[in-house]
């Protein structure tokens, strides 16, 4: 794979004299697969020049994934001027960490309203579609992408590409776990012996170094890593080269050129690390004999955060740090249940999600967590200290971590966010197909009234429901960002959106879809209709397909409880299917 940079500058765009040889652009770094897999990750300023040299290629379509790993501005400001999204048969990917309730596409959007800028998201003449990311691993085409959220007040996750048999990390914004480590010598523990871990025997590691370690205790809480903290993990974790990257904007080219000798006679001439800063233009290759196996693909691509609340338990007797933590998670789907020891935990309590501990707490913040952790069904749940000075916090286990004092508001509500969303929520969103194009357009020629009652299809409900014997069944047509039932029976329900879609999975497979039991399945486990009415069990759909190729819906039947569903069933379905099937080509012809 080839790795070029386009922009390694941090919080802020910095073009100028003293700028020239590293560059003043905001983060922004294209990586292409031999096979020409496109991908870019962060689309700041440098953004800009790519979407140029993507143009002067030539007029065929451009195919391409962008790769967010926040939405802070300097990593999405050079979205509106990217102009390669601005060109018809063009079509592009997001893919992003997303939050409690937040639109992916307006939360890239929010910084081309009209207050700010000039057009709006409408201009775009591309194709774009929107992916949400948690902890995980997926591919896109022959490029196995892994996932980890990094410590930062923002959402934030790091990327880890193997492709071409070689491995790129990308890890910017991030700031160590542990204070003390972020002068590049103390002993790695906890999250950050994690966070090592993610980068092992990486080729090359893209890693975020703002700050100098005589510059941390000024910064702490603004989420960045020092450059010291940034050799010690790749050196912990084997990592061949890194790029420092991220360059602070007071940063010049000289005073890099020094800080990277400092760092190249720390190491000795004898190291296996290669250590070098990033810098506009620079092109990388790499290519090796390592086998990516990417066990679970999709498993956590395109995640939809569910409405269910999460638990979090909160342990203090500090009337201001309660009140704190209810301004951190007072726009999330939590439910904080505040507690003033751990023998007042109840029975409810127990079913958290997330723990918090005062870490001054009177009886003691590890005694607490000791006994919480002995608890049933409580010895996995993840610990968030909350201030506090003792040692033994930063390295108590296992799905914990420390957040000192002083914190902000914004930092706790990242960290909550973080805990809450690695283990929370079992829903995802269907990705889009690789036709969606032309399959809404076959669809849209079809020309079928948006309503239900219609005798022709309804017929197939009653037929389906009655030879399955299930409450539910449907003809649902799969729209840009909803489903519609053309027919149902059991139901007076007219539509749903497309992210609580089963059908949306099921126009993916050639074959009948089937869900045994829901509410144990990865991809519906916390789904609206599985968690809440009419609480689907049970799915089993076949694909609509037109003579053109494209399934425009399925008809499907759905029951309250888990069942299962033979070959013999599944033959029938899609027989069933088919007849349905060929009343459509009537229509379309």
């Amino acid at each position: 794979m080839q790795v070029r940079f386009w922009g390694t500058r941090g919080s802020m765009a910095k073009p100028g004299p003293d700028t020239i040889r590293y560059g003043g652009n905001t983060s922004c770094v294209q990586v292409t697969s031999a096979a020409g897999t496109l991908l870019i990750i962060d689309c700041g300023t440098g953004a800009h020049g790519l979407g140029q040299m993507l143009m002067k290629e030539g007029p065929k379509p451009t195919r391409g994934h962008v790769l967010i790993s926040h939405t802070h501005w300097d990593h999405i400001q050079g979205i509106p001027f990217f102009a390669p999204f601005f060109i018809p048969g063009n079509k592009w990917d997001f893919y992003a960490p997303k939050g409690f309730g937040e639109s992916l596409r307006e939360t890239l959007a929010g910084q081309m309203e009209y207050t700010y800028f000039p057009i709006t998201p409408e201009a775009f003449g591309a194709e774009l579609n929107y992916n949400n990311l948690s902890e995980g691993v997926f591919r896109i085409d022959d490029v196995v992408i892994r996932t980890r959220y990094l410590n930062h007040p923002a959402l934030t996750i790091a990327f880890r590409i193997e492709v071409d048999g070689a491995v790129v990390v990308y890890a910017c914004d991030h700031e160590p776990h542990s204070r003390e480590a972020a002068d590049g010598i103390s002993p790695l523990d906890g999250q950050d012996l994690a966070h090592a871990e993610f980068l092992r025997d990486a080729d090359l590691v893209i890693h975020d170094a703002q700050y100098l370690a005589s510059e941390y205790a000024g910064k702490i809480g603004w989420g960045h890593s020092t450059v010291e903290y940034s050799l010690q993990v790749c050196k912990t974790a084997g990592v061949k080269q890194l790029a420092i990257t991220h360059h602070d904007p007071l940063r010049n080219d000289d005073a890099i050129d020094t800080m990277i000798d400092g760092l190249r006679s720390s190491l000795g001439p004898d190291s296996p690390l290669h250590v070098f800063a990033a810098a506009e233009g620079m092109i990388l290759d790499y290519r090796g004999d390592r086998v990516s196996l990417a066990e679970g693909d999709e498993a956590l691509m395109d995640q939809a955060v569910g409405k269910r609340e999460a638990i979090v338990l909160l342990v203090t007797q500090d009337e201001a740090l309660r009140g704190k933590m209810k301004q951190a998670v007072s726009d999330e789907p939590v439910l904080l249940k505040a507690i003033e020891d751990v023998a007042n935990i109840g029975d409810g309590a127990t079913t958290a999600g997330l723990v918090l501990i005062d870490g001054d707490l009177a009886s003691g913040a590890v005694a607490a967590a000791t006994t919480l952790r002995a608890m049933p069904d409580m010895e996995s749940v993840p610990i968030l200290f909350l201030g506090g000075t003792a040692p033994e916090l930063g390295n108590f286990g296992e799905n914990t971590e420390w957040l000192r004092a002083p914190f902000s508001v914004e930092y706790a509500r990242s960290r909550i966010r973080t805990w809450t969303m690695r283990g929370a929520f079992r829903w995802l969103r269907a990705s889009m197909p690789e036709n969606e194009t032309e399959r809404m357009q076959a669809l849209r020629a079809l020309n079928l009234v948006e309503s239900s009652g219609d005798e022709q299809f309804n017929r197939y409900t009653r037929i389906a429901a009655a030879l399955f014997k299930v409450p539910y069944a449907l003809v649902s047509i799969v729209d840009d960002d909803r489903q519609w039932f053309k027919a149902k029976y059991g139901t007076e329900i007219e539509q749903t959106p497309r992210d609580v879609s089963f059908c949306a999975h099921a126009i993916h497979h050639p074959d009948v879809m089937v869900v045994n039991d829901a509410l144990t399945d990865s991809r519906f486990g916390d789904n609206p209709t599985v968690v809440g009415p009419p609480n689907v069990r049970f799915y089993a759909g076949t694909p609509l397909m037109l003579p053109s190729g494209h399934a425009i819906g399925t008809l499907c039947i759905l029951d309250d409880r888990p069942r299962e569903f033979s070959t013999e069933d599944r033959e029938r379905l899609a027989d069933l299917g088919g007849l349905l099937e060929r009343e459509l080509a009537a229509i379309a012809a």
